[in-house]
Formats: structure tokens, C-alpha cells, sequence
């Protein structure tokens, strides 16, 4: 008797996705650019197999193997509630508004889908009306901004700030009119059933495949632990693309900070409070306004001495710098003061009978952040690195995990019956070791997937053959010179990529003295969506940019034709977080240098060579310009893990590569 096919609903989740990646499957049926990929099929396989028995996979999918298709189309044909990160709001978005509805043509599925971000997204609606009709003095341009937020409010759907593009990603009001993990009021909150969080949630809860970013998923992971409820609703089965970013975000989120602009929302909030009344006795009131005029004063008192030295000059720069007891040893006394202030608010706050909740919640926060307060001036946990940061016109203490590697299995894997952490780079020096080691991950099943894209063909790889020493003065000059030789020979058309401003600024003065005829986008002049738009419109254009222009970045076709790198991509080990990680595996009897800060450096660096091939199509120059990739023993380590292109050290093979694509 011949084999007879079993019913369609009797089939393996397996087989299911086997037909629908079929060359004459639903995907190829539906959508028009649909080719049949086996490396995105097995990958596909390997994802069902998790979705139907559980565990974890370790998945490295080379660029164009098409690995969001792959996890997806399991993830909807499971019937599971599903959970996806994302490592970028606009991967999050691009899946969402894109991906899914072409699935939902082509699978001839109905499932439900939202996408969540962080509680901050969103406008808060009882924190916005309290700030428009708040009557202290605010700049011109802010009584704009609620103005045009009071039209935006009842017409939104979703309070998402992303809708509003002439708000800008710093805009300082928004701390105002949004609502935090610390602020929220929850189910008590007069407007709770209306919140744009509480609807978020809603509609998720309903959901089968839930789009998140790494921030939220630490975030409600960090809360769960903290014992404050969470955000995302429950969920067994996670897939967490783009994971070589989960330790960094990780790192931030299950640390601790207090900062100025802690202390000024809960200031604010509390002038809020007093003009909105609520308190029974007067007297009660001029007690709660005497104890947050305290802790505003004990606040400037403490952060004002932080930051200078006994000659009134700042000590600490404006970046990160790393602290123990002994450097806190001069703010002891204000950092008590700060605490003992914060208390008697609370305390003011626990003797009112019925108070209001927003009262509450001001006392509830004003302990939190004392309690924090104090961990960080006692700088004695060993698990931590304690460091103060001025950035943003603000200045925080903080205090981060130095290896997050078991916070996170407790946190995520621990509560997960299947995991899938995938990215287009996971692996260093051909295992998985690496990964599994920072984040936790104990057994996995492991899937190394090539590109699908012809890197012999596509692309040329360029060392310069004589170069100077990154750490020489005149590093600087020669990264100018090699700059404007290649982007003579390419036409523009490159990302000039940095690992630090001060070397993009010194290399910038070299080129624009050159007076190259392309146009110059220089990060820091606009916002980072805003130069990306303008490189991808203008002809030529060439983009100068640091780490946040290493991942995350597509721009297909001609406008992006070179890449080049300055210098290999080591995390400084004058950042506290990195210098106690380093000294961390050195007390174990590890070495650092090639346990940590190569590995390191290998996945930034193809992160960033990454962005250069896109498409089958695409075409273009990989630049290098520090020589320690050829004269030290390391670097063949970062060799091996470059795209296999043809090697070039002679700029007119450059011109030759360029010209041969004309």
C-alpha cells in the first residue's frame, strides 16, 4: 500500500515548517522575492525543535541567511505564546509592521501579535495632565511641546512617543509626561483602565508571538526579581535575536543608580503634590514641604561636592569614573544627610491618615532611592564595580554587576521551557564557548549557519601595508591620509566608523582640510536616524560615526560602498566596568586579554564590517587601518573571523575593485 500522507493538522510542527519553506511552499506562493534558503530552513528546524521539546539553541546565522523568517514562522505555527527581543526598537518595529503581516497573508494564519516597549515609550496620562496644568514657569518650547501633546493625546491609540516626529529622543519634558517602574501608580492610578501601559499589557496578554526589546526584557526581568510585579505577561518560550548586545544591556539594568535626575522627578512630582492639596492638616503639608526642601538642598549639597575638588575645579571629567569607599570618604557626611532627608519624607508621608496615593508613591520612592543611596556609599559588595558617570547634563552613581553570567540564567533561562539566542555573530574562534560563558548558558544545542552572501565576489578587504601604531601620536595623521586615498578611489559612498570621538574629531580636520567633493555627516551634529536618512539620500555622502553606528545600521545598494575601521575595537580598560571584569578574571586565573577582551573585540569588529553586505546584490570595500591585525599573534584571531574577501594591501586595487562594478 503506498505511503499516504497524514491530515495537515496531524502534522509535526517540523514538518509544517519543511512546507512552508518548500520551493513551491505558502512563502514561495505568497511573497513574490521568496528563495528558498538551506541554511534558513535548517535554522527553522532547529527553532521548532526547541518550540517543540524545549531546551536552548545557540544559533550564529551569517548576514542573508534570513534568520527572521526562520525563528518566526515556528514561532506562529507552534500555537505557543511565543516571546521575541529584539536588540533595537527599529528591529522590533521592522518585524511588527513588516514581517508579520506578510506572514499572516502567506501562513493564512490569524494570529495575534503586539510589540511592548519600555514603560518611559509611552505618555503617561495622569503625570501629563498634572504637567500641563501645573503653573510653574517652563521655557517657551515646552509649553509648545504640551500643547501639541494635548491635541496628539486623545487621538493616539497607543501613547507611543515614536509617533510624534518632531519630538525629539532627548527632549528633557518627556521625563515629565511619561512614567517610570518608580513612578507608576499602578492599579491605583485614577486613570488606570485608560493607561496606555495598562492597554500595552492588555493586548499582549492576548497575543501569540509578543515583540520586546532587550531593555524591556532585563527591565520586567529585574522586577519580577525585585518582587514589584512586571510588565510583559507570562511567557515559556523566548527567542532573543541580536545576542551578542544582552550582557551590556543586562549589565545596566540589574545594576543600581541614583542620580540628579532621580532626585529632581521626585522633587517635582512632590511640588506636584503640594499644589493638588490632599492634606488634611495644614500642618501636615508645611512638615512635607519642609522635608522635600531638605532633600532638594541635601541633593545639590551632596552632587555639588561629588563633582569638585577643594579648588572648586571638577575632579572626575565628563565621563565614567571608578570609586570605592575611600574616594566617597569626602561626601560621607552630605550622603548621610541626603539619606537621613529622604527618610523623614517617608516617614512625614507613613503618619498621614488617607493619604492620597500620589503621596504614597512619593514616600514609597523617596526610601527606595535611599536605599540605594546607601549601598552605593558603602561601595563594599565585591560582586559590583561602583563608578560615578556625568553624562546627559546629568550625574549618577552607580553601581553594575561584574558578571551577569548567573543573574541572567536565574532571571531568564531558569524560567524558560525554550530559549533561542541568535545573531549573525556568536561564535569566536569557531565555538560558542564565549556566549555561553557571559551569559549563563549551561546545556544548548549549537547551529553555525555561513552567510549566504558570495564575500570572494563582493568584496575586498584592504590593510594598509605601513601604518603606525594606534597607540602613536601619529596614528592620527595616517588614519586622515589613508581616509581621503580611499574615499577618492570609492567615490564616498563609506562609513568611516571610530572607537572614539577624539580620533573621529582628529581624522574629520585631516579630510575636511582635504576638501574631498562629498558630503561629511559627522555624528553628533544630528540625531542618529537623521544622518542615516540624510546618508542614504544623498549621493556620495560619507558618514563619520562610533559605536552606535557599529550594529543596528542597514543601508542597502550603492550609497554604502566601503567600510572603513580605525582601530580594532578593544572596550578601553580604563572603563570601570571593563577594568573590573578584566581584573575579575585574573583573580580566577583566567587571562583577560584572551578570554575577554579579544573575543570582545572580534564581535564589534564584524559587527561593524557588517554593515557593508546587505543584499546579494550589494557590492564594496572593507577597510582596516590598525596594523595589529597583521603584526601581533592575536591578530590572526580577528582574521579568521573576517568574511572570506580577497586581501589587498595597494590602494589602486581599491580603484581597479570600484571601477570593475561601474
Amino acid at each position: 500500500m503506498p505511503d499516504v500522507p497524514p491530515p495537515p493538522n496531524r502534522l509535526t510542527l517540523g514538518q509544517r515548517v519543511v512546507a512552508a519553506f518548500d520551493p513551491d511552499g505558502t512563502l514561495a506562493q505568497a511573497i513574490d522575492a521568496f528563495e528558498p534558503r538551506t541554511g534558513q530552513r535548517d535554522m527553522a528546524l532547529a527553532v521548532s525543535d526547541v518550540l517543540e521539546a524545549g531546551g536552548t539553541l545557540l544559533a550564529e546565522a551569517g548576514t542573508g541567511t534570513g534568520k527572521t523568517l526562520a525563528y518566526l514562522i515556528p514561532a506562529i505555527l507552534s500555537g505557543q505564546r511565543v516571546l521575541v527581543s529584539t536588540g533595537t526598537k527599529n528591529l522590533q518595529e521592522q518585524i511588527f509592521f513588516k514581517d508579520l503581516p506578510v506572514l499572516r497573508d502567506a501562513l493564512g494564519i490569524a494570529f495575534r501579535a503586539t510589540y511592548m516597549k519600555g514603560r518611559s515609550n509611552y505618555l503617561c496620562l495622569h503625570r501629563f495632565d498634572a504637567a500641563y496644568d501645573d503653573p510653574s514657569p517652563r521655557p517657551a518650547a515646552d509649553h509648545a511641546t504640551l500643547a501639541l501633546l494635548k491635541e496628539w493625546a486623545p487621538q493616539t491609540e497607543t501613547g507611543d512617543r515614536a509617533e510624534l516626529e518632531d519630538v525629539p529622543d532627548d527632549l528633557p519634558l518627556w521625563r515629565d509626561v511619561s512614567a517610570t517602574q518608580e513612578n507608576c501608580l499602578g492599579t491605583e492610578c485614577p486613570q488606570y483602565d485608560e493607561c496606555h501601559v495598562t492597554k500595552m499589557r492588555q493586548r499582549a496578554a492576548e497575543s501569540d508571538v509578543v515583540i520586546v526589546n532587550h531593555h524591556l526584557l532585563c527591565a520586567d526581568a529585574a522586577v519580577r526579581q525585585s518582587g514589584y510585579g512586571e510588565v510583559i505577561p507570562e511567557y515559556t518560550f523566548a527567542i532573543v535575536d541580536e545576542a551578542h548586545q544582552l550582557e551590556d544591556v543586562a549589565t545596566q539594568y540589574f545594576g543600581i543608580s541614583v542620580s540628579t535626575f532621580r532626585l529632581e522627578d521626585l522633587m517635582r512630582d512632590a511640588s506636584r503634590a503640594l499644589e493638588a492639596g490632599g492634606f488634611g492638616d495644614p500642618a501636615d503639608g508645611d512638615a512635607f514641604r519642609a522635608s522635600a526642601g531638605r532633600i532638594r538642598e541635601a541633593a545639590r549639597a551632596f552632587f555639588t561636592t561629588l563633582l569638585t575638588d577643594r579648588r572648586g575645579a571638577q575632579a572626575w571629567g565628563d565621563q565614567r569614573s571608578r570609586i570605592d569607599a575611600a574616594a566617597l570618604e569626602p561626601v560621607a557626611e552630605l550622603g548621610q544627610a541626603l539619606v537621613d532627608a529622604l527618610t523623614v519624607l517617608e516617614s512625614d508621608v507613613a503618619l498621614l491618615a488617607d493619604a492620597p496615593e500620589d503621596l504614597l508613591a512619593i514616600a514609597r520612592r523617596a526610601g527606595e532611592i535611599r536605599d540605594d543611596l546607601r549601598f552605593v556609599l558603602r561601595a563594599s559588595d565585591s560582586a559590583y564595580v561602583f563608578f560615578l558617570e556625568i553624562r546627559n547634563r546629568g550625574v549618577f552613581l552607580r553601581a553594575s554587576p561584574i558578571d551577569v553570567s548567573a543573574i541572567v540564567r536565574e532571571a531568564l533561562w531558569d524560567r524558560l521551557r525554550g530559549g533561542v539566542l541568535t545573531s549573525a555573530t556568536l561564535a569566536v574562534d569557531g565555538t560558542f564557548d564565549y556566549m555561553r560563558s557571559r551569559l549563563g548558558i549551561g546545556s544548548a544545542y549549537e547551529l553555525r549557519l555561513p552567510s549566504e552572501f558570495d564575500f570572494e565576489q563582493q568584496t575586498l578587504l584592504y590593510l594598509p601595508r605601513r601604518m603606525p601604531d594606534p597607540r602613536d601620536a601619529a596614528f592620527t595623521e595616517a588614519a586622515g591620509a589613508e581616509v581621503i586615498e580611499i574615499l577618492r578611489r570609492t567615490s564616498g559612498r563609506a562609513f568611516v566608523l571610530f572607537t572614539s570621538y577624539a580620533n573621529l574629531y582628529g581624522v574629520r580636520d585631516i579630510v575636511t582640510t582635504a576638501r574631498l567633493d562629498f558630503p561629511l555627516l559627522v555624528q553628533g551634529t544630528a540625531p542618529r536616524s537623521v544622518l542615516l536618512r540624510d546618508f542614504r539620500q544623498t549621493p556620495n555622502a560619507v558618514l563619520f560615526g562610533t559605536s552606535s553606528f557599529w550594529q543596528g545600521v542597514d543601508v542597502v545598494g550603492e550609497a554604502l560602498s566601503c567600510v572603513i575601521i580605525d582601530k580594532l575595537p578593544f572596550a578601553s580598560p580604563g572603563d570601570p566596568i571593563t577594568a573590573a571584569r578584566i581584573e575579575a578574571l585574573a583573580a580566577r586565573g583566567d587571562n583577560p586579554f584572551a578570554d575577554y577582551q579579544v573575543p570582545l573585540a572580534i564581535l564589534s569588529l564584524q559587527q561593524g564590517l557588517g554593515r557593508l553586505i546587505r543584499h546579494r546584490s550589494d557590492r564594496g570595500v572593507l577597510a582596516i587601518l590598525d596594523p595589529r591585525i597583521r603584526t601581533k599573534g592575536y591578530g590572526g584571531r580577528f582574521l579568521d573571523s573576517l568574511p572570506p574577501a580577497p586581501v589587498t594591501h595597494d590602494l589602486a586595487e581599491i580603484g581597479r575593485f570600484v571601477d570593475a562594478l561601474a
